[in-house]
Parts: structure tokens; sequence; C-alpha cells
């Protein structure tokens, strides 16, 4: 079967990221987000805390300084993340690589959100950017929302003490691990005074970011978990969608003047509240700010996370089963988010390469979820078939794969034999008569999630090089295609009888 080298690359429009846990929500694992979403995103979102001097750690603030009566998410000595167990401990077998590891076998880049004490030292820093050199391409957000006072790190330090420190930790990445990408998450554009929220004190962490970032919910419960909304209280809020839209564009805009700078700029968290204004309502919100983005022919948002995929309360494309944790209920933003995911826009495009009729063995390049080398074959379906599998035999068995089929997205683990592509078709039948050109493209992202030296070195210890931002894979062969169209055995029945 002939077969073409195709480009991953970044999208035309704004892309997605996807927060997975938090204090508000449980990790849950890609395999089950693959199968509900059915595509990948940039980039999955998580979110830590490191405060390793103070004495309870590592534990968790909530399990540290338990509560007999919620006093609010944030009402602890530290934020109430997982405890981020590298950096002085070390363990890099635990949280939360070996969710990044998941992540990136899966084909998606890492966000990773920290919250830091921000008395550590260069050298704590230099840990934390060694942990996360092997990773490739990582996002990562350092005390967000830092103009705010919900932080227990802004209880810690001035502002202008943690604008200094955003620096510091952005020096130590660009030099320790130039890999991560730093992104600065603070105040957005205030109309009344023409400016950012705290624009002077906070300007030299803009120019030293890599990316530019602000939270905003188009309404948001921040009440939860202790009370519940309604219309008697007063811990939510609710926003005009466009006049939020129009903020986080105006904050770009001032971004540009104030810096003189031209960076990438992000929604680090965004969503609507169910808890405020109902299933339907929420879904219909974000439905309209993403449409707007669309529409907008300046492209002026590079991404945006969605938060989250599960979440205790009703912020969430599903919601977590009160009696099960490791179950999800789903809400109406779901499928219509999943809608929005499919359409380019919002997708990362793959491109031919120039390259036909390879010849095997072959290696790949995987760079970031958004830059990589795969391969396209093509495949023409008659009508609907009764089964369409992938066969990987032999030296196919080992690979990690990620496998595009009709713009839905399939994992191929390590030892896995055979990948049923037929979830497509259940979901995207045949018409009669229709013949319908379905290329199915493989991407190699790394077995084990981590990008190593080729001298076989320690990737948290060896010196820079191109192995950190690049990974390769040999595909010795094309998979076997199992594309049939009549059942093996087609049985007759009436009246309840049947028949062979």
């Amino acid at each position: 079967m002939d077969a073409k080298k195709v480009l991953l690359k970044s999208v035309m429009g704004c892309a997605l990221d996807l927060g997975d846990g938090s204090e508000r929500g449980l990790y849950v694992n890609q395999d089950y987000i693959l199968r509900k979403l059915r595509k990948i995103h940039r980039g999955i979102s998580l979110m830590y805390t490191y405060y390793p001097d103070d004495k309870t750690w590592p534990q968790r603030a909530s399990k540290a300084f338990p509560q007999d009566t919620p006093s609010g998410a944030w009402d602890y000595p530290y934020e109430d993340y997982f405890p981020y167990r590298g950096g002085r401990e070390g363990l890099r077998d635990g949280e939360p690589f070996n969710f990044m590891k998941e992540i990136r076998r899966h084909g998606m880049d890492v966000v990773l959100t920290l919250t830091i004490d921000p008395s550590l030292t260069e050298r704590d820093l230099e840990l934390i950017a060694r942990d996360l050199r092997p990773y490739g391409r990582v996002l990562l957000r350092v005390n967000h929302e830092c103009t705010g006072t919900w932080f227990c790190f802004n209880k810690r330090a001035s502002y202008q003490q943690l604008a200094d420190f955003f620096v510091r930790v952005c020096k130590v990445m660009h030099a320790c691990a130039p890999n991560v990408k730093v992104i600065l998450c603070a105040g957005m554009f205030d109309k009344a005074s023409g400016k950012l929220e705290m624009e002077d004190i906070f300007l030299e962490a803009h120019k030293a970011a890599d990316i530019w970032s602000g939270d905003k919910y188009l309404s948001l419960h921040w009440g939860w978990p202790v009370d519940v909304a309604t219309k008697e209280n007063a811990n939510y809020a609710c926003y005009d969608v466009d006049d939020v839209y129009e903020q986080a564009k105006a904050t770009l805009h001032r971004l540009r003047e104030v810096t003189g700078q031209d960076k990438p700029f992000v929604l680090s968290e965004l969503n609507g509240d169910g808890d405020v204004t109902g299933a339907w309502i929420q879904a219909d919100m974000l439905r309209h700010f993403m449409e707007r983005l669309e529409q907008d022919e300046e492209h002026w948002l590079s991404a945006f996370t969605m938060y989250q995929f599960r979440d205790d309360g009703r912020l969430g494309l599903e919601v977590t089963d009160p009696n099960n944790s490791d179950v999800g209920i789903e809400q109406p933003l779901l499928s219509m988010y999943r809608t929005q995911l499919q359409k380019p826009f919002f997708s990362q495009r793959i491109e031919a390469a120039g390259e036909e009729n390879l010849s095997f063995p072959l290696k790949l390049r995987w760079t970031s979820s958004e830059d990589a080398e795969g391969i396209e074959i093509p495949v023409d379906v008659r009508k609907t078939p009764c089964y369409a599998e992938l066969y990987f035999e032999g030296a196919l068995q080992p690979l990690n794969l990620m496998i595009e089929c009709g713009g839905w997205w399939f994992y191929k683990a390590p030892g896995v034999k055979c990948i049923d592509l037929m979830s497509y078709f259940f979901a995207n039948p045949l018409a009669d008569g229709e013949i319908r050109h379905v290329p199915l493209r493989f991407f190699a992202p790394p077995a084990d999630g981590l990008n190593h030296p080729a001298d076989g070195s320690d990737p948290y210890a060896a010196p820079d090089g191109a192995w950190m931002d690049n990974c390769f894979t040999e595909i010795p062969a094309l998979p076997r295609l199992r594309l049939d169209y009549e059942p093996v055995q087609f049985v007759m029945w009436h009246s309840g009888a049947g028949k062979a």
C-alpha cells in the first residue's frame, strides 16, 4: 500500500487545551477523555502546588488542615492543589509526572500550573527546571491570577515581590530548561482606567514571559463548595459574554502597547458555571464565545483552556458522580464543545510533506502536538464496513502511536496488537452508493512520555541539545488494515426463531 509523509502543524485559528484535575476534581485518564471527545487537544492542563518549606508538606492542604465546617477552597496555609513531588523530593515516578507522561504518550503537550512559595531560592527553581527537561514543549504557568487576593502566595509576598519572583523563574527556565515556555497569568484590561490591572508593577514580568495569559469565567460561583448558589446569596456572578470577549481582546492590545512586544495570548481558564446559569445556558454562553472567535478576522487569541473535563461542581464537561469519583455525568456542555473541537478553526492542521511512496524502515519526528511528522495511507471506503481494524504484528507491536481517521483520533499503546476503528463508522455511516476517502494517519509521540538524549545519558541531567525538543521513532513497516464489508456469518430471523 502506498504511503506518504504528512506534517502535523499548528492551528490556523485558536488552539484548545483542556483542564484535567484541580482543587475541584480528580485527574481523568486520557483514554477515557479521548473516547468521549474523539480528538486530541493541543495540551492538557494540570494544577499543582509547591511549598516544600512548610512543616506539613507534602500533605495536601485539605488533608493536613481538615475543617469540620468548610470555610472556602483557599482558606489553607497553601493552595489545596495536589502537591508537586519533584524538586527537592525528586519523586519523578509520582505526581504529576505519571500524568505528564500519559499526556505526552497520547500526543499532547503538558500545560502545568504551579503555585510556588515565592521565597524559594534559585536552586529550588533549577531543580524544577531539571524535572521538566525531558517533557518536550512544556507550557508552565507560575502563580496564576497573581493580581488577586485569594491565593496563598499573595499572603506571603507583596505584588512587587511576586512580579520579581516571576522574572527569576523565567531566567532559570530559559537557562536550564529552554523547552519550557513560561506563562504569566496576571490582571486584565480595565476599561475605566484604560490600563491593565497593576500594569506598572508587573511590567517587567510581562516582558520576561514567553506567553501572556488571563483567567476569565463567563459565570462563576466562587462560594463553592461552602454554599449553594441561590438568588438569596451573593457568592456568584454572571457576565455578558461579549463584554468578556472584548475585555480579553483589549488586554492583548494593551500588553502589546506597554511592552513593545508581540507574544501569544491565551485564556488559561475559561468556562461558564452551571451553578449560576444552569447547564443549557452554560453551553450556550461558551458556544457564543467560540463562535465569535471563529468569526473574528483578527485571530487574536492563540489558545484557551477549557476548565475543566470533570468537575465536582458544575465547571466541567462532566460532573463528578457523588457516589463514585471515577464516574462522570455528561453535561450538555460536552456535546457542544465536542462539535466545536472538530472544527478546522480549533484543530491542528495535517499537511502533505512532499514525500510519497515511502520506503521502510522510516524515522518519524515528534516535537509537539503542533509540530510532528506522520505517515498517511490512502483508504477509499465503498460502503459502511462491518469490520475496520488495524493489526500491528511483530516489530510493530511495541510502537506507541496516535492514529487519525476521518477527524477521529485513536491511541495505540505499546504492546497492543489491534485497534478497532469502527466507532468512527458507527457515528459516520456511509450513504447508499457513497465512496468515501478516509486517509489513515499515524504519528509517533514518545512511548514512555519522555525525550531522551541520543547517547543514552540521563535526560534529567544531560546538557542542552535538540533532544529536549525532538523525539524520533523508527517505523519498520505499515500495519495491516482489515476492511470487510460483510459479517463473518449472516443470520436470518423472523418470529423469534433464528436460521443460519
